[in-house]
């Protein structure tokens, strides 16, 4: 039998997970990571972009069409073997992360930088680190949160239109314009059947365009009505879940490698960091590598250290003093797998991944320290910088933790720091 007492706590958590989309900080530090890391290496690869998922590729496009055929998987380049298609296609997968990583009309962005990661992988599948798992579930699930809330083009746009007194909806002709070029180019594509062979992503990017078209409507006929009220819990709720799904997946890549490395013996008998120390392949600065490798002692305490750390991570969530301890560990971890293995972008993939952990009061810290920054180079080179953001002044004066620091913690400081809006800015496709 139910208490009154319960039913109370029943209330204020389902009150909790629908009237607000929580982690506002979190997950846009994961599109910025996500993004930024996509973007340099589309950037770093454009001399090499034809050999790798281009017309040299050595897995030839009849070859990655076989595959393909088999497995069912999406990619734009299988559309056409042209050229002149495989640079738009690139071009557009680098301008999705660029646009993606500033926040602007985030919405759309995120369904654009989904489609360029997954075009590419997929032509491709062979290349990569182990990082581009790791963005390509990041962008599948980048789509269903409303990352764009702060730190954005799209929040500072909301702010200014709040402050101006515009008119619901009133954000310009290029949302509206976005998508009626993505319907267009989904309806061709549904009718050409070329989104792959399975149903969950056709069913995907259609329930994406008929939502954001009904919630620019609801936005601009009737912002005050029960329809928008409904349209915010629904996104708030596929918000929330994807943060979830986020946290679990994280845990999982930590616990599944920690699990793996025990059953290996050279794990077991602390010597498994001596030998990638010793590949050329892995040895961007060899004299690091073998100063470190030199030393018996600190290969076997980085070893283990390196199994405790991903095992024990999961269960350290029910601390928040000792999570946040290991969170620090397993960012020094990958910055010295990227300075010492050359890895960098699996890193950077991961300390991205890694964010949906982090305090929200440090986050809210280092986005004033970033603004501060700011400030001083404007002011440096005789530019006046304009009015800092009152909800982020506010949040910097409270303290408290969201996503980052354990169920249940700071819901009233992640509320101010991401306060609904009725204008429809923030993250939407027409917004």
């Amino acid at each position: 039998m139910s208490t009154p007492g319960s039913d109370h706590t029943l209330a204020r958590g389902i009150q909790r997970i629908t009237a607000a989309s929580l982690g506002p900080y979190q997950s846009a530090v994961i599109r910025i990571g996500i993004s930024a890391t996509y973007f340099l290496f589309l950037l770093r690869e454009i001399p090499h972009r034809h050999e790798m998922y281009g017309p040299d590729a050595p897995w030839r496009w009849d070859m990655a069409q076989q595959l393909i055929s088999g497995n069912q998987a999406f990619t734009t380049l299988m559309w056409s073997d042209s050229g002149v298609w495989f640079e738009i296609v690139y071009a557009l997968a680098l301008a999705a992360a660029a646009l993606l990583m500033v926040g602007w009309h985030t919405r759309a962005m995120s369904v654009l930088f989904m489609v360029g990661v997954l075009s590419l992988q997929n032509r491709s599948i062979f290349m990569g680190d182990g990082g581009d798992n790791v963005i390509h579930l990041m962008a599948i699930y980048l789509v269903l949160t409303r990352c764009g809330q702060v730190w954005s083009l799209d929040a500072r746009r909301a702010r200014r239109s709040a402050g101006a007194d515009s008119a619901p909806g009133g954000a310009g002709a290029v949302g509206p314009l976005l998508w009626v070029a993505f319907g267009a180019v989904l309806c061709g594509a549904t009718v050409t059947d070329s989104l792959g062979g399975t149903i969950w992503l056709p069913v995907l990017f259609w329930i994406l365009w008929i939502g954001q078209g009904a919630w620019w409507a609801v936005n601009r006929y009737a912002p005050d009505s029960d329809p928008r009220t409904l349209l915010d819990v629904i996104a708030n709720l596929a918000h929330n879940a994807t943060l979830v799904v986020i946290m679990a997946e994280v845990c999982l890549i930590y616990s599944t490698a920690g699990w793996y490395k025990i059953q290996g013996s050279r794990w077991q008998d602390g010597t498994a960091l001596y030998y990638p120390l010793n590949l050329d392949y892995f040895t961007p600065w060899p004299g690091l590598s073998d100063l470190l490798a030199a030393s018996g002692v600190m290969v076997m305490v980085l070893t283990y250290a390196t199994v405790v750390v991903q095992v024990a991570f999961p269960f350290t969530l029910f601390n928040r003093r000792v999570k946040n301890v290991l969170l620090v560990l397993m960012i020094g971890e990958h910055a010295g797998i990227a300075l010492l293995l050359g890895l960098p972008f699996f890193s950077m993939a991961m300390i991205a991944a890694d964010a949906v952990f982090l305090p929200t009061v440090f986050l809210v810290w280092l986005g004033g320290q970033a603004a501060y920054g700011r400030d001083l180079l404007l002011r440096r080179r005789g530019k006046v910088p304009g009015p800092r953001d009152g909800a982020q002044a506010e949040a910097q004066a409270e303290s408290g933790v969201g996503v980052g620091g354990g169920a249940g913690a700071g819901a009233g400081a992640e509320e101010r720091e991401a306060p609904q809006r009725r204008d429809g800015g923030g993250h939407t496709l027409v917004g």
